[in-house]
Parts: structure tokens; C-alpha cells; sequence
């Protein structure tokens, strides 16, 4: 598989999840969010670790552990969402995001191996 290929979703994951996680961290819209998928203790978590992993997915561009672990943490993570979608019974549209970050997560993650 071309390297380019994977740099581009490396960078895509770290820019999306840099973005999502500081708008779980300060968004007045997310905190609603947060209480309407009755996981609002759990919002700055998800936060600090959407950041983190944003991180380590461009620190993980030159130290593979660190990517699976980036890599892998966010995948579980959407799924998780995903699953959290349908449990309140959103829209299958509205879930669509996460699903599409947890293959592209998986994506990075297996092409690391």
C-alpha cells in the first residue's frame, strides 16, 4: 500500500480528532450533546483523549507502538459511538460520522501493523 496513502488518513484522524476533542473540552454544544447521550461525565474524558490520541497519531508517524495505540483507542472509541448513536436511537445518518472515523482509525491501525 502506498505510504502517501496512509500520511493522508494519519493527518485527516489527527485533524479531525484534535477539533472534536477541543469542542468536547470548550463547546457549550457539546456539553448538550454530552447530557443528551446521558454520558455527560464523561465529556472531558473523551476530550483530553480525542487530543491525546490526535497526538499520538503524528508522534505515531515515527514510533509505531504509539500509533496502535492512538489508532486503536480511537476505533474502540467510535465504535463506541456508534453503538451510543443507536442506543438513543438517533438517525442512522447521525451515527454515520463515527462510523466512518472508527474504519478510518481501523485503517491506520492495520496498516501499522
Amino acid at each position: 500500500m502506498p505510504v502517501i496513502i496512509t500520511v493522508i488518513a494519519q493527518t485527516i484522524s489527527a485533524i479531525l480528532f484534535a477539533w472534536y476533542g477541543l469542542n468536547a473540552l470548550f463547546s457549550e454544544s457539546m456539553v448538550a450533546e454530552f447530557k443528551r447521550y446521558r454520558l455527560a461525565r464523561f465529556r472531558v474524558l473523551t476530550g483530553i483523549l480525542q487530543v491525546a490520541a490526535s497526538l499520538g497519531i503524528i508522534v505515531g508517524h515515527f514510533y509505531r507502538p504509539i500509533l496502535l495505540l492512538s489508532a486503536g483507542g480511537l476505533t474502540t472509541m467510535m465504535f463506541l459511538g456508534v453503538i451510543t448513536r443507536v442506543r438513543i436511537k438517533d438517525p442512522l445518518p447521525a451515527a454515520l460520522p463515527a462510523f466512518a472515523l472508527c474504519v478510518l482509525n481501523l485503517f491506520i491501525f492495520a496498516a501499522a501493523l
